[in-house]
């Protein structure tokens, strides 16, 4: 009986350590596992600009009073201020799990408070704020605040070829507040439907009316094309806006790639439309250059921001080096509006329908 129990009391000192270096094993995978579905990404930006022909400064001294000026620039968000200047740092926390996952998206700096313009001063430095639910692998749920599914560009400028932002893109929208669901039909064929606030009110729904919103996709290997739609009351008032949007993109060969997009916004006659093509050139794997030669035109009954009936052309020619998570962009964009408009402002403080103008920007991406 006493050599058993003494079998027993062997066999369990012996296996005892392995079970507590199986289980410490164990429990460090599941927390390996657990802080693996962690994500921190962003990126931090600067640049400097200069006008070839446009004012480069926005203050003046003059017989001991300061004056103001606007520093000629397009009618374009998020390279527009003068001399050195700073873009945002971008922080993105996600956490993606089996089934759930959210996304915080945070932005600081100037191209991050014009992102999020509509939001209070306590809260704009919320670019993205959701949270999300897979039903399977064909249903997938988000609720909260996103970046719009319009456009062929976005907010964050390590994303976007070009430094400078086009003109549809920065005549909005932005983001979208509310509820969407995203289908995949098959592995190339997808779906969404969202109900959501009145564009850019991140936060909340100040007027009780909401706005609806639809895409088509599809994409395989080579490349991708959607078809986007948006549509509701923005405002008090009972005029509803209506957007078509198409963006896609090819890789022709394995180092040319196009880009293409065109849009189309009505708000009872004022609006805008336009296309642009991003055609791109992979020199070497740390350098390319791409070119977006853009077309836009204000609605005959009303202009946004030019005068109704006002066109513009814009071609913006953009290399991109890269280093592990830096990126180097050195930008010449030259821009027209059309009849004679006086969109600029030359040095000698005279209007102008023409500028052309100079940027070279720096990115670290992580």
């Amino acid at each position: 009986m006493k050599s058993i129990t003494f079998s027993k009391l062997a066999k369990f000192l012996f296996l005892f350590p392995a079970f507590l270096t199986t289980s410490s094993t164990l429990l460090a995978q599941e927390e390996e596992e657990k802080s693996s579905k962690l994500s921190i990404s962003g990126s931090v930006d600067a640049y400097f600009r200069t006008n070839f022909n446009g004012l480069n400064k926005s203050r003046e001294i003059v017989g001991g009073d300061e004056m103001s000026f606007t520093p000629a620039a397009p009618a374009t968000s998020f390279a527009n201020d003068p001399g050195f200047a700073i873009g945002m740092a971008n922080v993105i926390l996600g956490y993606e799990g089996e089934k759930a996952g959210f996304v915080a998206d945070l932005v600081f700096g100037p191209r991050g408070e014009d992102a999020v313009f509509l939001s209070a001063p306590s809260t704009n430095i919320v670019n993205q704020l959701y949270a999300y639910y897979k039903v399977n692998d064909a249903l997938k749920f988000t609720l909260g605040n996103w970046n719009t599914f319009l456009g062929y560009e976005v907010i964050s400028p390590a994303a976007n070829f070009n430094y400078s932002t086009s003109y549809m893109f920065s005549y909005g929208p932005f983001s979208h507040t509310g509820i969407k669901a995203d289908f995949s039909f098959n592995e190339n064929w997808t779906g969404m439907l969202a109900i959501m606030n009145p564009t850019d009110y991140t936060e909340f729904n100040p007027i009780g009316k909401y706005s609806f919103g639809a895409q088509l996709g599809y994409s395989n290997g080579a490349g991708s094309a959607y078809l986007n739609l948006l549509y509701g009351e923005q405002s008090l008032s009972d005029d509803a806006l209506f957007q078509i949007d198409l963006t896609t993109g090819w890789d022709l060969t394995d180092s040319f790639y196009l880009g293409l997009n065109t849009t189309y916004q009505d708000t009872e006659g004022v609006g805008f439309y336009g296309a642009a093509i991003y055609p791109q050139l992979s020199l070497s794997e740390s350098f390319g250059i791409g070119l977006r030669a853009e077309y836009f035109k204000e609605l005959e009954d009303g202009g946004i921001v030019y005068d109704a009936d006002t066109s513009v052309t814009a071609f913006t020619l953009t290399g991109s080096y890269q280093t592990g998570g830096l990126i180097i962009k050195p930008e010449l964009r030259l821009d027209n509006v059309s009849d004679d408009y006086p969109a600029f402002t030359d040095g000698d403080l005279n209007p102008t329908s023409d500028l052309a103008s100079f940027l070279v920007a720096a990115i670290y991406a992580f």
